[in-house]
């Protein structure tokens, strides 16, 4: 995402199954954007979220709002 790539955290919610995804917060505080993948495809397709879409998310998936495994 920059000459140097961005530096990906595996999210704290990620099951122990490989059902992980990873973001990049140094790159969404320095752009404004949220970069995200999954971990068991680093070099696979990136997502881009507006910050407020990917609050919104985190809330939901905190909440419970999309079910379990």
């Amino acid at each position: 995402m920059n000459g140097t790539g961005p530096v990906w955290v595996k999210s704290t919610y990620s099951a122990g199954e490989g059902q992980c995804i990873e973001w990049a917060p140094t790159h969404a505080t320095s752009t404004g954007i949220v970069p995200v993948r999954d971990s068991k495809d680093p070099s696979g397709p990136t997502l881009a979220f507006e910050p407020a879409a990917w609050n919104a998310f985190v809330a939901g998936v905190k909440a419970g709002d999309f079910g379990g495994a």
